[in-house]
């Protein structure tokens, strides 16, 4: 028995060695780039802070304040009305977020309105912190509403309320 596992294995690791020697690996038009340590933490930095003259705008800090009220315009001005966070973050039982802020813009109030109006939650505080704070924030799953970095990308890319900011 010992002698027939032998030439078995004897026998695979020859046919491994002679299919090994006629194989020929199939061409690509791929050519390997060398990484050029320097440009590639240029365009790194490059991308970071693009990405930061955006979240550092009024429009995501107005709501992402560091204190309980709501900011507006481009002066981040206090909400009027003296509107403030609220329980849920949508404001207080008479003056919720809702009251005003539909669904969508009210062409008769002058109100604006998109999907889910509210202020991110206090966890998610970006008004006074560096560049370099914020996207620490936004990595910390403490702090982010425990999203990972593709919910994050999804929410800065695909939520209709981050997208009406920039096109109300």
């Amino acid at each position: 028995m010992k002698i027939k596992n032998y030439l078995l294995i004897s026998f695979l690791l020859m046919a491994g060695f002679v299919l090994a020697s006629i194989y020929k690996p199939i061409e690509t038009a791929y050519t390997s780039t060398p990484v050029n340590e320097q440009e590639n933490r240029q365009n790194s930095d490059t991308a970071f802070h693009k990405m930061m003259d955006v979240l550092t705008h009024p429009r995501c800090l107005n709501c992402h304040p560091s204190d309980n009220v709501p900011k507006q315009g481009e002066d981040s001005h206090p909400h009027h009305f003296d509107i403030a966070r609220g329980e849920s973050d949508k404001g207080f039982e008479a003056t919720k977020c809702a009251t005003c802020h539909q669904s969508e813009n009210n062409p008769y109030s002058g109100a604006p309105g998109a999907p889910h109006w509210s202020l991110a939650p206090h966890s998610m505080r970006w008004q006074g912190l560096n560049r370099f704070e914020i996207a620490k924030s936004m990595m910390d799953t403490e702090r982010n509403g425990g999203r990972s970095p593709e919910e994050i990308k999804n929410h800065l890319t695909e939520d209709d309320l981050v997208l009406w900011a920039w096109e109300p």
